[in-house]
């Protein structure tokens, strides 16, 4: 059977190694808080913003300020800072904080439309963390429709959060 890893690997089109280059550079060091605080912000913006109506009725019932610090908080812990998501949420279980949303190949498309754009318009972002990051979006993003797909399924997830860098299973 393909882990969720590999599939995620197969439908993103990035490998293993390139979605966790992130790993090898400490982009919160490199980038710094306020420009994680302006990819959120214009990302978020964007999707709240969006012209289809079935994609921003994924968000629908969550807040766009706190959908925000969320995603703040997560970017600054799994980007190599404080661990600010899990001080306040605990574990960012990504797949089991996912399962409630319809989350299809195609809202991952359109996600990743939306990451792509704020990442090519916040200007703080040079172009190899751009490169490391849209890997990881990329990635995460399929690994988090192959986790949900399983939902209906009495599939076992052995490593149901690899996204988060100390995450035991990020070493396959």
């Amino acid at each position: 059977m393909q882990s969720l890893q590999q599939k995620a690997s197969e439908w993103s089109g990035v490998s293993i190694a390139d979605a966790f280059a992130i790993d090898e550079a400490n982009l919160f060091h490199k980038l710094g808080l306020q420009t994680l605080v302006n990819l959120s912000t214009n990302f978020y913006n964007r999707v709240y913003d969006d012209d289809q109506e079935w994609f921003r009725s994924i968000f629908a019932n969550s807040d766009k300020q706190n959908a925000i610090q969320n995603q703040i908080e997560f970017l600054v812990q799994r980007m190599g800072g404080p661990t600010l998501y899990s001080q306040r949420r605990g574990h960012p279980a990504l797949i089991a904080r996912h399962r409630p949303f319809p989350l299809t190949h195609e809202a991952a498309n359109r996600w990743l439309h939306h990451m792509g754009q704020a990442l090519d318009s916040t200007s703080a972002i040079d172009d190899d963390s751009k490169i490391k990051l849209i890997n990881f979006f990329r990635h995460t993003a399929y690994f988090l429709v192959a986790g949900v797909e399983q939902k209906d399924q009495n599939f076992h997830v052995p490593c149901k959060d690899a996204a988060l860098k100390q995450h035991p299973c990020k070493n396959f």
